[in-house]
This record gives C-alpha cells, sequence and structure tokens, in this order.
C-alpha cells in the first residue's frame, strides 16, 4: 500500500530530468537508483527529505536532491518532502523550533517580536539566531528519524498484511473447491 500511495503522487521521472533547476546535476540523474521506489529507498527519501524541510536555507530542494544523489535513495520522493515547510506553514514551524531551542537551552533575554526589516534580520540573527538554528537542528534530525523507521515499519506491516490477505484468500478458494 505505501508503494501504491507514495507512487501515485510522484511525477514522471522524466519531466524531473528536463527540468533546468534540477538539470544542474547533470549525468547523475542517470542513476536508476534515484527513480525506483522500493522499501530502502524510501526510507531514506523521507529522513532527507523531513531532515531538509526543518533546514531554514531557501534551497532546500537542492539539498535534497544532493543528499538523494549522494544515498542513493528516491529523489522524487526526497525533494518533495522538503514542501512540508512551504511559505504558510514556515511560520508556526520556525516559530516552534526557535521555542524548543529556546526550552532546551534556556531564555535569550530578547523577546521574538517579528518586524520585516534588515535591521531586524540581522540583530536577531545574533541574538536569537543560536536558539533557533539549535531547535532546527533538533526538529530536523528527531523528524528524519521518526519518518525513516516510520516508514520502513509501515512498509513492513503493508507487505506483511498483503501476505496474509493473499494467504487467506487462497486458504478461503480451497476450502470454496
Amino acid at each position: 500500500m505505501p508503494r501504491k500511495l507514495i507512487k501515485r503522487f510522484l511525477p514522471d521521472h522524466q519531466k524531473i530530468k528536463q527540468n533546468r533547476a534540477i538539470n544542474m546535476f547533470g549525468t547523475l540523474l542517470h542513476d536508476a537508483n534515484l527513480w525506483h521506489l522500493n522499501r530502502k529507498s524510501a526510507r531514506g527519501a523521507f529522513a532527507i527529505g523531513l531532515f531538509n524541510a526543518f533546514i531554514p536555507v531557501p534551497f532546500q530542494m537542492y539539498l535534497s536532491a544532493l543528499g538523494a544523489i549522494v544515498f542513493k535513495v528516491n529523489l522524487p520522493l526526497s525533494v518533495g518532502l522538503v514542501w512540508i515547510s512551504n511559505p504558510l506553514t514556515m511560520p508556526p514551524l520556525f516559530y516552534a523550533c526557535y521555542k524548543l531551542g529556546e526550552w532546551i537551552l534556556g531564555p535569550t533575554g530578547h523577546e521574538f517580536a517579528f518586524e520585516l526589516s534588515w535591521d531586524w534580520l540581522v540583530t536577531s540573527l545574533s541574538t536569537i539566531g543560536p536558539t533557533f538554528l539549535f531547535g532546527c537542528l533538533v526538529v530536523a534530525t528527531t523528524c528524519a528519524i521518526i519518518g525513516f523507521f516510520g516508514i520502513d515499519i509501515l512498509w513492513r506491516y503493508s507487505v506483511a498484511r498483503a501476505w496474509k490477505d493473499r494467504q487467506t484468500k487462497r486458504e478461503n478458494q480451497a476450502k470454496s473447491e
């Protein structure tokens, strides 16, 4: 079931290879392991994609693509999972990361008051930045571990259930004959 569900949402790999933005990786995209969807590639892609979703940089998709190429896991899945942190979800996610960092490291002594200005950004990088980045690292690592083992367990359960359903179906057919 996870394989069918995931494959339904993944784009065609030929379309992705033709994309100008990802074309920078050139012949590295010709590795067949980047396009296969199995338990190993899915769990690795979940770990890479979820980790990079919580890294506060504007090039998260490139980091996920690079990670998928290095670790030879499903590229579309790892890049797609980065969009968990999209423009709508980013403010609450990153604020939660900051609060977690503050909870672990202790109060920074500075109030978190957002302003849309360059001065605020520069000032906050030195005051609340380390707390925020530490919170992002903790959340990214935790989500990557949960994603890795969660999809692995879900995949194994799905395969075991499919085998059991097939066996039950055969037994029912044998009884009816």
